[in-house]
């Protein structure tokens, strides 16, 4: 009994010190990608542990897994000096690092998300929306609106996401 309930109470813990990284994280998706990777594995091995549904351990996984291969090309593409402008790279490298994003923003509205957890994908998704705003505020870069663009197009759907979550959870039934 002892060691079911410490291994309940390390899952959660896993889970919302994972789930805080990635909030934080995506402040800087970019340079929060340091705290993001180890913070989607934090919440995949806490939803293991505790012993969860297949499919919740299964969603978490392939959450942390798109998070890899995006943040590893994020990596790999500013060890060779980046993409677009005078980087010799087309800005359609950039694609190979949407499986980032998209894994940060399932993390954020996935199933068995707290409260607190979608309220704060609201709001990083409206920060993302400023950034999009502050971009197209700045015409002296032209060409270079397109990352401005998929941030804006994260942020929506990550707020979408939250939204339906929020809105469509389970009401408690009341005894008649």
């Amino acid at each position: 009994m002892k060691t079911r309930n410490s291994r309940a109470l390390w899952s959660r813990v896993l889970v919302v010190l994972g789930s805080i990284a990635m909030v934080i994280g995506g402040i800087d998706p970019m340079e929060g990608s340091f705290i993001i990777l180890p913070g989607s594995l934090l919440v995949a091995l806490g939803t293991w542990l505790g012993l969860s549904e297949r499919r919740l351990i299964a969603y978490r996984v392939a959450v942390l897994i798109l998070i890899a291969i995006g943040v590893g090309a994020l990596w790999a593409l500013s060890a060779v000096g980046g993409f677009g402008g005078s980087s010799g790279l087309s800005m359609w490298w950039g694609v190979f690092i949407l499986p980032y994003l998209i894994g940060w923003s399932m993390g954020m509205w996935g199933p068995g998300s707290p409260r607190w957890l979608l309220v704060s994908g609201i709001g990083v998704g409206l920060w993302y929306l400023a950034i999009l705003m502050m971009v197209f505020r700045n015409p002296n870069i032209p060409g270079d609106s397109m990352p401005g663009l998929v941030i804006g197009g994260i942020g929506l759907l990550t707020i979408a996401g939250c939204l339906y979550r929020f809105l469509n959870r389970h009401a408690p039934i009341k005894p008649s």
